[in-house]
């Protein structure tokens, strides 16, 4: 008994210490619930620990038991054990790793290279996309998972990877010694001129040097005397939000605040003001957002809209208005705790979901319409809390087709891409490369062969049909109308790739572009069909325009606009 209760002792120190931290951050009359409930928790593991008929993993167990706990609280507020910590500085803080400089995916048990990063060690060695991991360092890849081939590839900077590839259409295999360099995946992905008047800054991320980065791109900018930048905030997820508050100064002259995070810990209520004379605090500016915008992109483009200093255009953004702190804890583990909520310099919080009140199932819920409170901008627009942030010129977001979404969930317009590189050793650049209708219908024949069976919406719903006419017993009354209907459906859906021939050539397009000029060339390749980019333009070339914007005249105009390739490539 007494080995016993040494080795649950020894397990147990971790929580024990972690959780002994929480003494601290109660009053006197909740100390006595704390302490009956740490002495209930250490009571129940010991018990379990000696009694349960099996062995117990001690780590895998409480890591159960913390992750259960947490989960009641929001999906922000989690513990890294030290063997994820890496992996959690990767995602949250640091951009840096040591690789080869590509990404990769599985596929019936093989792995393929995804996309290759201009000019790190992969792209430098005519790695492309589409190849298939074969070996690395003489070890097999067959039926490794992503993680565990991402693991093999990564490592400490100039040190080999004996790796072994098939490219598709090549009978040989091609055998690399590839050095990994330091990855550095910038912030800011892409900048330059749309055209001679406007700049442009697509930011992915805001971890660290992201302020840097926009300052340097702004300044560079500057050289061509643009007369309006737009900042491109969509699929940006956030991250520190420090960094988002320097980004706001390059726009917003100093002593002005810009976000409030207010916690119940007297400690966590915190003002943010610029400090420095603004880079650029007169240039016209356009924030562009969409649904997959959040956190410091939202305290970005609420700050900017608030002060009046910035157009937003796009989609209401997603609506995530809480800020994380993280927190040592034994044995080199972390806890990052949701702390504290932010509100932009109006006074509203654009959360969009109530943690606090949660159904039964634990599924949290919009914060009801009646608690949507009006806030006034600093020149007198309306604009309101809870929701997320809405634009000021909405770009209305029409949705692929399910044709196109099964074409690049299945990776058949990879593939084909994959082949057409292979074939063709150049295109003409990003902006202007266009498939033939010849081209397109060398892909049409590709996919003969291929399985990209798929159901349209109206498929579903003579689906649901059938199923109510069978339990109402109706099914005999109509089944000739049924299935005249259901034979037009199909017909009808066989001329899908001519239909959809334009919107499918599109995404077909950038993919292959990707393939001789890498991200950037996906970028700009999108910019002839983007219309949250044409409306920013537009609206930057127009000073009348602006200034009706910012008076609150004509908010909330509704333009048609195609979904982007990377919002189709997301559905996989």
């Amino acid at each position: 008994m007494r080995k016993l209760t040494a080795v649950f002792t020894k397990k147990l120190i971790p929580v024990y210490c972690a959780l002994a931290v929480l003494f601290f951050a109660f009053r006197d009359d909740d100390l006595f619930q704390v302490s009956k409930n740490l002495d209930i928790f250490a009571s129940l593991y010991k018990e379990l620990n000696i009694n349960y008929v099996e062995e117990i993993n001690s780590s895998e167990f409480i890591h159960t038991g913390i992750d259960a706990m947490l989960n009641s609280l929001d999906p922000y507020t989690e513990f890294v054990p030290e063997s994820e910590i890496e992996d959690y500085r990767l995602k949250y803080v640091s951009t840096q790793y040591g690789g080869i400089g590509a990404s990769i995916f599985t596929k019936g048990g093989k792995v393929i290279v995804s996309e290759p990063y201009e000019g790190f060690p992969a792209q430098k060695n005519d790695i492309r996309a589409g190849d298939e991991i074969l070996q690395i360092n003489g070890v097999s890849t067959k039926n490794k998972t992503n993680e565990e081939v991402s693991l093999m590839l990564k490592g400490p900077k100039n040190t080999p990877l004996k790796m072994v590839f098939q490219r598709p259409g090549e009978k040989d295999r091609i055998e690399k010694t590839i050095t990994r360099e330091e990855i550095i995946q910038r912030n800011v992905s892409y900048y330059g001129m749309l055209n001679k008047d406007v700049g442009y800054i697509k930011l992915d991320k805001f971890l660290e040097n992201s302020a840097q980065e926009v300052r340097d791109a702004l300044v560079d900018l500057q050289k061509n005397n643009p007369t309006g930048v737009v900042l491109d905030l969509r699929h940006n997820g956030g991250g520190i939000l420090q960094e988002a508050v320097k980004i706001i100064n390059f726009f917003v002259d100093k002593d002005a605040t810009v976000v409030t995070q207010k916690g119940k810990v007297k400690e966590k209520v915190i003002n943010y003001r610029t400090v420095y004379t603004a880079i650029a605090g007169n240039l016209p500016l356009v924030v562009l957002v969409d649904s997959r915008s959040a956190s410091a992109s939202e305290i970005v483009a609420g700050s900017l809209q608030d002060l009046d200093r910035a157009i937003i255009i796009g989609e209401r953004s997603f609506g995530k208005g809480l800020v994380q702190q993280t927190f040592n804890l034994p044995y080199n583990s972390l806890v990052k705790v949701t702390v504290a909520k932010y509100y932009t310099p109006s006074g509203r919080c654009i959360q969009a979901l109530d943690y606090v009140h949660k159904q039964a199932d634990g599924t949290a819920v919009k914060f009801a319409d009646s608690l949507i409170t009006e806030f006034k901008t600093k020149g007198g627009r309306s604009v309101y809390n809870g929701s997320g942030v809405y634009p000021d010129i909405s770009v209305k977001d029409d949705s692929f087709h399910s044709i196109t979404k099964t074409l690049v969930a299945k990776q058949l317009i990879f593939d084909y891409s994959t082949l057409y590189r292979n074939k063709n050793t150049a295109i003409p650049g990003a902006h202007e490369f266009q498939l033939t209708d010849y081209e397109y219908a060398g892909f049409v024949g590709f996919l003969s062969n291929k399985d990209y069976n798929y159901s349209t919406n109206t498929e579903k719903l003579l689906n649901d049909l059938k199923s109510e006419a069978d339990k109402e017993n109706k099914m005999p009354e109509i089944k000739s109308e049924f299935e005249a209907l259901k034979s037009k459906v199909f017909y009808s859906k066989k001329d899908d790739l001519t239909q959809f021939k334009e919107e499918i050539k599109r995404v077909l397009e950038n993919e292959i572009v990707s393939r001789y000029y890498f991200q950037k060339g996906r970028v700009e390749n999108n910019f002839r069909h983007d219309e949250d980019i044409k409306a920013a333009v537009n609206v930057l070339n127009d000073k009348t325009k602006i200034a009706s914007v910012l008076k609150g005249e004509g908010t909330y105009k509704i333009i048609g606009r195609p979904q982007s390739f990377l919002s189709a490539r997301a559905e996989k």
